[in-house]
């Protein structure tokens, strides 16, 4: 057991085992007081440094990930409710940062969750990704949005 994240988990059984509380809520108190003492005692190891700043940068992408899907549905949802329609479709070509497949496959599948866009190819040499857009009104804008979720993807994922 070698892994942060295996020790950390273990740290939260541990507590639950001492609370003799077994639920879910127990566990994740239990896996946050693990990680304050992996961060704590083992700021000196690489993996665990590594670890306790990725973390926090893992639950902060979980919070801006929500957050871009509670604004796209909201977005898709008022367009399909109102008798006009303010999308303006097309496709775009988005050069990735993401180098490696899972990276790549990541990036991709967490556009495609967002309402209003689909990742559609990847280009043969895994350097563009083919995105359509429901609202493509200002390309730039969008451009911006996309780099920006995959820069904090890749935070996490690097």
């Amino acid at each position: 057991m070698s892994t942060p994240l295996a020790w950390n988990i273990l740290l939260g059984l541990i507590w639950m085992g001492f609370t003799g509380s077994f639920t879910g809520t127990n566990l994740l108190i239990g896996m946050v007081l693990g990680y304050v003492v992996l961060a704590f005692a083992l700021r000196s190891v690489p993996a665990f440094a590594n670890y306790t700043r990725k973390v926090p940068k893992a639950i902060g992408f979980v919070g801006f990930f929500i957050w871009e899907l509670i604004l796209s549905n909201v977005k898709v949802a008022y367009d399909v409710l109102t008798p006009t329609h303010y999308m303006h479709p097309g496709v775009i070509a988005f050069p990735l940062e993401a180098k490696t497949d899972a990276e790549i496959t990541i990036v991709a599948n967490l556009i495609s969750l967002t309402p209003g866009t689909l990742s559609l190819d990847v280009s043969s040499d895994r350097s563009v990704l083919y995105i359509h857009c429901m609202y493509l009104e200002d390309e730039e804008e969008v451009m911006r949005s996309l780099r920006y979720m995959e820069f904090r993807a890749l935070e996490v994922l690097r």
